[in-house]
């Protein structure tokens, strides 16, 4: 038979194949029942990454509209002049938490929104667009960060999903219904020989009772 596992056709082994079989079956399910709920869970945060994606290119698009409007009110050689002066942003700290057992990124970090003497330039002497480009493209940073984070989590997630669905679809069409050939090989086989030790009694028994009446 194919597909069997290579194992001595024994009662011992009969009995040890089919608690494996409740084993694997019981870790299918537990398996299943995790992809499902990796799935539900991806599909919630890749709405929310949609989303968030949409908020970012809308932010973009007002922030480098207030760029341009403060080039126009200052000059190109004014403003470069004045983002030279821009203090660093704020540092980023990206810890780990757990989804399911999946290690995703979080990402922790004080709010990127800052006052304009906060920045760094001198805003007494610049355009008033200037601290409202700033401040558009502080919103973009956060905002950028954010979807970082969570299209890393949809990465982490996809690929834990993959790895599961292999799990499951392994014990689901090869390592159970293998077992299970197996056992009813085994099965059929030690029938076989029962029924051969049945015909063999039936033989000798005969033979002993026509020995009796001859």
């Amino acid at each position: 038979m194919a597909g069997i596992l290579k194992v001595k056709p024994t009662r011992m082994e009969l009995l040890r194949l089919k608690r494996r079989i409740k084993l694997a079956e019981k870790g299918h399910k537990i398996l299943k029942e995790k992809q499902d709920a990796l799935i539900m869970e991806f599909f919630t945060i890749y709405d929310e990454a949609i989303a968030l994606r949409r908020e970012l290119n809308q932010k973009i698009a007002e922030a480098f509209e207030q760029l341009r409007l403060a080039e126009i009110d200052m000059g190109i050689v004014r403003l470069s002049e004045t983002a030279l002066s821009v203090k660093p942003n704020r540092e980023i700290n990206i810890k780990r938490r757990n989804i399911m057992g999946v290690p995703v990124p979080l990402i922790e970090a004080e709010g990127f929104r800052r006052d304009p003497y906060e920045r760094g330039y001198a805003f007494v002497s610049t355009s008033p667009k200037v601290d409202v480009a700033a401040e558009k493209f502080e919103e973009v940073l956060e905002l950028a960060i954010r979807l970082a984070e969570i299209e890393e989590t949809l990465k982490r997630l996809a690929k834990e999903i993959e790895k599961t669905k292999r799990r499951v679809n392994a014990l689901e069409y090869i390592i159970i219904p293998r077992m299970k050939d197996t056992v009813k090989y085994i099965s059929q086989h030690l029938d076989e020989m029962e029924r051969e030790n049945f015909f063999r009694l039936k033989r000798v028994k005969a033979l002993l009772e026509a020995k009796a009446q001859g």
